[in-house]
């Protein structure tokens, strides 16, 4: 029987992108086996390990984030494969995220939204930031979208004050991507503090799909997810091909993309350029599952009920109250799909007095009664 290969990773674990990354390693090792796997503690940007200056072990996935880890890895002597996008030791093979494809994934999602006018909120730190930006540019142009003042994280001192200048001085309707999840959510927050709806004002596009900072949002953030175990999958087979002797095989540059679109709540809207039925959704999407009704809808928004009545027709082909019961149903849709909860908890929590009555609206709407819906697969 071969020997245990000893793998150093040195890769955060603060981050879902991070996580995958070493959930990949776990699979291949996993599948192949024969590794023994070190991962320390460690902190996105911080120190390298102590012990790996008398380290033994035969190779090393690293997140080679700063000067530090860079010398340390230099030092180990020992194959290596590169996970982050600083590029500190470009001789290594680096194994990335594919930006453009990431890029492109959100302007074709915000394109389907209706939105004509498209704008990039990035932080210029980081080279990863730079691609994107650089490709959603490139994407929008191709797609026949009008571009909007691009924000730069980095560039701003007091970023909340930034981002809310940021927010006031769009042009609206407007589809934004946010360079990561932490700054999308970052964006949403800026849209509440200046009184803009989202998503029917600004809808906001994400990347990671980091579950936590996804749900966390109000509304929910839309996020492209990158492969980051596939990722992590990947630098492990170049790290065993190093460890075979292979090293001719191992490809200087591997860029792996994008699982997909997730699209939650704040990019789930039509481009309304009309300012009143952008208000009256926003309202609509807030209190909808209340069991609201058009009157209380009309103490929301200064028009009377035909003149609201007839610009729901003309921006969106629908009355204002089949957009009440369409927000309300794609609740209902939600809580069946993600919770075990009966229909009698449900109906409550979407504005139905009875279960009864909800399983009549939603088959008359659906076609399928909710516990055939249920047990659909996702």
């Amino acid at each position: 029987m071969p020997p245990r290969r000893r793998v150093a990773l040195l890769i955060e674990t603060s981050n879902g992108y991070a996580r995958g990354l070493v959930r990949g390693i776990v699979r291949y090792a996993d599948e192949h086996g024969g590794w023994s796997l070190d991962l320390p503690e460690m902190s996105r940007g911080g120190p390298p390990p102590a012990w790996l200056r008398g380290w033994r072990g035969d190779g090393i996935v690293a997140r080679i984030e700063n000067e530090r880890i860079a010398k340390a890895v230099a030092a180990a002597q020992r194959p290596a494969v590169d996970v982050s996008a600083a590029r500190l030791l470009p001789a290594l093979p680096w194994v990335e995220t594919h930006d453009d494809a990431i890029a492109r994934a959100a302007v074709g999602h915000l394109r389907e939204r209706g939105f004509a006018r498209l704008a990039f909120c990035g932080d210029s730190r980081f080279n990863w930031s730079r691609w994107r930006e650089a490709a959603f540019t490139a994407h929008a142009e191709s797609a026949g979208a009008t571009l909007a003042t691009t924000f730069d994280l980095a560039a701003h001192r007091n970023g909340t004050a930034a981002l809310d200048a940021f927010v006031r001085g769009l042009e609206k309707p407007v589809g934004v991507m946010a360079c990561y999840d932490l700054l999308g959510q970052r964006l949403i927050d800026a849209c509440r503090r200046t009184d803009t709806a989202v998503p029917d004002e600004v809808a906001v596009v994400g990347v990671d799909d980091d579950e936590l900072v996804c749900q966390l949002c109000a509304p929910k953030l839309t996020s492209v997810a990158p492969d980051a175990e596939g990722a992590g999958y990947e630098a492990a087979r170049c790290l065993d091909l190093w460890l075979e002797g292979r090293r001719r095989d191992v490809p200087d540059e591997t860029r792996v993309p994008p699982r997909g679109l997730v699209a939650r709540q704040s990019t789930d809207a039509d481009a309304v350029p009309d300012r009143e039925v952008a208000r009256a959704l926003h309202f609509i999407r807030n209190h909808a599952c209340e069991g609201i009704q058009v009157g209380e809808l009309l103490r929301a928004v200064p028009l009377s009920r035909r003149a609201l009545e007839a610009r729901f027709q003309q921006v969106l082909g629908r009355t204002p109250h089949q957009e009440i019961l369409r927000a309300r149903l794609t609740r209902v849709r939600e809580l069946l799909r993600e919770t075990e909860l009966s229909l009698a908890v449900i109906a409550e929590r979407t504005g139905y007095e009875h279960a009864e009555y909800l399983s009549v609206v939603f088959k008359r709407e659906t076609g399928m009664t909710p516990s055939e819906f249920r047990r659909r697969p996702r």
